[in-house]
């Protein structure tokens, strides 16, 4: 279940909203810009699916936000642990240049097939948490300032689209601010308290 926290920017310890319904999720994010949805999760990805797995499982909403987005290049990325001994070494790389704060010139769109990650949009004086989980789309909106977090030990499988050939291309802030929040780990701990 999605969970949705608001903080003043200067002040972690303050929740300003602490909320895992649905509606409150959307209309919360719409006032941002930030589309949300919730769609069925496909059981029986492998492990470690290739792209194209994972588009086929989802093709008709995949489909559909490519026809009203226009979106050109849409793909399927997992970080899946494994017995290669420098996984982690290599997953703690990807984790620090997430969370460093960074806006893209593209709008971005991230659907989670597997697992969970923690996008922080830090948006008018706030910073916004949201934990997505496997069913979660999200669409944080061109040029807005966030940064992500999957974990100390990541375990996803998100669909990503994108408008142009480039990819994913961030532009860091050079803000150090995500130290200041709770992390991941933290956010998964405490909804389960």
């Amino acid at each position: 279940m999605t969970l949705l926290t608001v903080w003043p920017d200067s002040d972690q310890a303050t929740v300003l909203l602490r909320t895992t319904s649905p509606d409150e999720v959307a209309v919360e994010l719409k006032r941002l810009g930030v589309r949300y949805e919730n769609w069925p999760v496909v059981e029986g990805i492998s492990t470690t699916p290739s792209s194209e797995e994972v588009l086929n499982a989802y093709r008709a909403q995949v489909d559909r936000i490519i026809d009203t987005e226009g979106y050109i290049l849409v793909d399927a990325m997992h970080m899946t642990p494994s017995n290669d001994p420098d996984w982690q070494t290599k997953a703690a790389e990807v984790r620090q240049k997430f969370l460093a704060e960074h806006t893209h010139d593209d709008d971005e769109d991230r659907f989670f097939a597997r697992g969970s990650g923690v996008f922080y949009l830090h948006v008018d004086n706030r910073v916004y948490g949201i934990l997505c989980e496997a069913g979660d789309l999200l669409s944080v909106p061109a040029n807005t300032t966030h940064w992500f977090d999957m974990g100390t030990s990541p375990d996803y499988v998100s669909i990503r689209f994108f408008h142009d050939d480039d990819g994913w291309v961030a532009n860091f802030t050079g803000n150090d601010i995500a130290k200041n929040f709770p992390t991941f780990d933290e956010l998964v701990a405490g909804r389960q308290k």
